[in-house]
C-alpha cells in the first residue's frame, strides 16, 4: 500500500469516528473523569473503538497507541519503530461545552517523528491531512481539496493562537515580546491547523500536552512548510521516554524569524 493509499484510508476512519462522535454530541451524555481528572465521554470510547479496529485491519503489523488505551509500558514501546498514535477525541472539554472545537487525530510515527497525520473536525466536516512526500491539504465536505501552506513572512500584527481551556499564566509573560499581536483562543489541535493553513502565525505552548494531542497536527504543519520545535530549538519527537507528556514547544510558519530569540529562550 502506498502512503497516499494509506492516507486515504485513514481519512475515512477519522471521518467514521467523527460521525460516531456527532451521534453523541446532539444527545444528553454522561461525563466521567479519568485518574488525571480529564473528562471522558462515550464519544471518546466509540471513536477509539472505530479507529483502533480500523487501523488494526488496515495495518495489522503496526501497534496502536491511543489516549484511551495508553497503558503500554515503555519497555514495550521503546522497541517500536513504526506505530499509530491516536487521540480519538481531542478537546473533550470543548465537546462537553459544545463549542465545536474538537478533533479526531490519527498519526503514523516512524523513527520518533510523525510522517502522516489526519486531523478531522466533525462539526464542520473539515479534514486536514499532511504526509511526507505528499504535502498538506484541507477538505471541507465534498468540496475540492485546498493545498495548505504556512504564511511566511509572518503578518503584522502577529496572529497568535492559544489554548481555550488550558492557557495558564506563562504565555502572558511572553506576549509583550511579540507585540503588536492579536491573540485568538482555540481548542484542540485546531491551533496547529490555523498555522498550517496560514491564518495564524505562531502558537507557543507553555502548558501540559500529551503526545497524542500533537502528533497528527504536527504532520500537517510540517507538510505545509511549518516548524514544530521544543524551546531549545530541537524538533518535537515522540516515544523517546517513559512518560507521554510533551515538553513546551513552539509552532510557526515563518522560518526567517528567530522566534526563540524573540522570546529570550536563547
Amino acid at each position: 500500500m502506498t502512503r497516499a493509499e494509506l492516507l486515504a484510508n485513514v481519512v475515512k476512519l477519522a471521518q467514521q469516528a467523527g460521525d460516531a462522535i456527532l451521534s453523541v454530541y446532539g444527545e444528553q451524555f454522561e461525563v466521567t473523569h479519568k485518574t488525571d481528572q480529564s473528562p471522558l465521554t462515550v464519544a471518546d470510547l466509540r471513536s477509539h473503538e472505530i479507529i483502533s479496529k480500523g487501523l488494526r485491519a488496515l495495518t495489522p503489523e503496526l501497534p496502536v497507541l491511543s489516549e484511551e488505551a495508553a497503558d503500554i509500558s515503555y519497555e514495550q514501546r521503546q522497541k517500536w519503530t513504526r506505530y499509530w498514535l491516536v487521540d480519538p477525541l481531542d478537546g473533550t472539554k470543548e465537546f462537553v461545552s459544545r463549542n465545536g472545537e474538537f478533533t479526531v487525530n490519527i498519526a503514523l510515527i516512524e523513527d520518533h517523528v510523525p510522517v502522516l497525520g489526519v486531523v478531522h473536525v466533525p462539526v464542520t466536516s473539515t479534514t486536514y491531512t499532511g504526509a511526507v512526500g505528499i504535502g498538506a491539504i484541507k477538505q471541507v465536505d465534498a468540496q475540492a481539496a485546498e493545498p495548505l501552506r504556512v504564511r511566511s513572512p509572518a503578518d503584522s500584527p502577529l496572529r497568535i493562537v492559544g489554548s481555550r481551556s488550558h492557557r495558564g499564566d506563562t504565555l502572558d509573560q511572553y506576549l509583550p515580546k511579540l507585540a503588536p499581536y492579536e491573540l485568538v483562543a482555540v481548542g484542540s489541535s485546531l491551533k496547529f491547523c490555523l498555522i498550517a493553513e496560514g491564518s495564524a502565525d505562531f502558537y507557543p505552548r507553555f502548558g501540559p500536552t500529551s503526545e497524542w494531542d500533537t502528533a497528527a497536527a504536527q504532520a500537517v504543519v510540517e507538510a505545509a512548510g511549518g516548524v514544530v520545535v521544543k524551546t531549545n530549538g530541537e524538533r518535537l519527537r515522540y516515544n523517546t521516554k517513559a512518560d507521554l507528556l510533551n515538553p513546551h514547544f513552539l509552532v510557526y510558519g515563518d522560518r526567517g524569524r528567530d522566534w526563540l530569540k524573540t522570546l529570550s529562550l536563547r
